[in-house]
Order: C-alpha cells, then structure tokens, then sequence
C-alpha cells in the first residue's frame, strides 16, 4: 500500500502512521549507541573472561607497599623453577655474614666485665701466663746486669724517654674513650666495638696487674715503692695492642705489638721496672686481651706444652670471624 494511499485512510491511519514513524526513529537512535558505552562494555566483557579463564593468583609483597603478582615477574617465579623471579632471587642469594651488633653501652660493660673475670681460668690463659712466668724466671738472673747497662745511658734514656707517657693509664684510657665516641657518634658499630673491647682490656689488665703488684710486694730498682712486679706500663699497652690485633689483623697488631714492646723496655733506662718485670708484664696483658676478644677472630699466636717446653707460635693467614 502506498503512502498516499495509506495517508487518505481518514483520522486512523494517519495515526497508525504517526506511530510507525516514531518507532522506527527511536530503532535508528539505538542502532547507533555513543562510542564510551562500546569501549566500556568491550573492557567489561574482556575482563570477564580473563578472569573466567585464568585463575586466580596470590600477590608477592614488594617492601610491604604494594603487591606484585609473580607471573607479571617471572611465568616460573609462582612455582618457585625460576632464578629470575622474585621469590626465586629470595632463594638462590646466599645468606650474608652475621651483621656487627649494635653499639654497647655503659650497663654492657660492666655485664662483659664479670663475664671475662669468669672467662679468665682458662688453658689459655694458663699456658700464657706459664709461658711468662717462665721467662720472667729465665731472665730474672740478668735484671741486675741489664739495669746496670740501662741506667745512665743517655742516649737510651733519651730515645725510650716519651714510652712513659705513651704507656700511662690515663693515655691508653683516654684513648680508648675517644674512639668509643667516635663510633657511638658516627653510628660505627665496628668502630665503637673496637673502643669498648680497649676499655674491657685496659679495665681487665688493671685488675690483674694491681693485685699481683700488692701481692708480690717487689722493691722497684730506684728504690721508691714496693710494687714493680709486674709492669703496668707493660701490662696496659699488650693488652691495648693484642686488642687491636683482634680487631685489624696482623696488619694492626704489627704497629701496635712494636710500640707495646717500646713501652715495656722504656721501664729499664728510667729505673723503674726490672727486665723480669716488663717479662711477666707483657704476659699479663696478653691475657687480659685475649680473654676480653674471645669470641673475635682466631689467635695468630698460640702457646702450646711441648715434652719438655712451651712452644709459642705465630700463624700470619689465620682466618677471621665476626664478632
């Protein structure tokens, strides 16, 4: 039926026309929907069926801030086959050496303290002090002999003249407080560590050299006290020295073993020791350096019983470990 046709129909079928013309515009309207509701039902619907067919995964934590899903890192890394993922790395580096314990303080010090007094009867300790005390006896005859060369001798006294000061208490002490500030202050562990085991051996060296001075109750060779046997002076710089040696290596106990050695014989030409005291004296801090960095790095000299003797050995490529 044509549109004229349908047009002369009277009232009703120009009104059935109205309607058709309506409902086919409103067809047109929707066959051509905005470009946004595409887009957006095209994501919609991928994403449905990624997630219909892949299942899901559980999220790594990266430094606790955001997840990261491993397959993203690494296909393997989920399972746990690959070294490139992020949990493969977690499982293929090496476990690190023990990190340095934080600084100690002042309740520290005095809680080490009683320890290395426990930790002083030891065989160690035993062979050291049997091995200086047998040739403070061996030497004990030529004291006499050695004072005589040594006193009066200017250009010794001259030479060894600054050993008094070097190897005083307040010296060594103020020393091993500087560096344990500067470690404390410049957050070195290392450092701070290296200060307080000075203290402790100084503090131990002390103890032992006082009580045997007031034990012992020998006459110094100028004649001014009771109180010569052992050296102080001697006792306090091998402590200091076997410290640092613990703490640097050979290369630290070099230096540090060559000025306790020019301390100790410093005693001689200003008359205030005995050879046999600077001996035992030497001894003496050895001990109390060895006891107070027991758990450092391994001794390089060793004092062992042979058949008929003690035999001191020295071993320059010992391994270290940390402290």
């Amino acid at each position: 039926m044509s549109r004229w046709a349908f047009n002369n129909r009277g009232p009703e079928g120009r009104w059935h026309l109205t309607r058709a013309r309506t409902f086919l515009s409103r067809i047109r309207v929707l066959s051509k929907p905005p470009i946004g509701v595409v887009c957006c039902a095209l994501v919609v619907g991928f994403s449905g069926t990624a997630a219909a067919q892949s299942p899901p995964s559980p999220a790594v934590a990266a430094d606790g801030l955001f997840a990261v899903s491993p397959p993203l890192l690494d296909p393997l890394a989920s399972r746990g086959e690959s070294p490139f993922g992020l949990r493969g790395l977690l499982e293929v580096q090496p476990a690190g050496p023990p990190p340095t314990p934080r600084h100690t303080g002042i309740r520290a010090l005095f809680k080490d303290l009683v320890e290395d007094v426990k930790h002083l009867p030891s065989r160690e300790n035993l062979l050291w002090a049997g091995a200086g005390g047998g040739m403070a006896l061996a030497v004990h005859p030529l004291d006499d002999n050695i004072q005589s060369a040594m006193v009066g001798n200017d250009a010794a006294e001259a030479f060894f003249k600054p050993g008094a000061i070097i190897g005083q208490f307040p010296t060594l002490f103020a020393t091993a407080v500087t560096t344990y500030a500067i470690g404390r202050i410049g957050d070195k562990p290392k450092v701070s560590h290296l200060g307080m085991d000075l203290i402790q051996a100084l503090a131990i060296s002390e103890g032992l050299t006082q009580g045997l001075k007031y034990a012992t109750r020998r006459e110094r060779p100028d004649g001014s006290s009771n109180n010569s046997f052992p050296s102080g002076h001697a006792a306090d710089t091998f402590a200091f020295a076997t410290a640092l040696e613990r703490h640097l290596g050979w290369k630290g106990a070099v230096p540090a073993y060559a000025i306790a050695s020019y301390v100790a014989v410093s005693r001689l030409p200003a008359n205030r020791h005995w050879f046999s005291d600077v001996v035992f004296g030497s001894s003496v801090g050895i001990i109390a350096g060895r006891t107070v960095t027991r758990h450092g790095r391994a001794f390089p000299v060793t004092a062992a019983v042979g058949p008929s003797s003690i035999v001191i050995q020295y071993t320059r490529g010992h391994s270290s470990a940390a402290r």
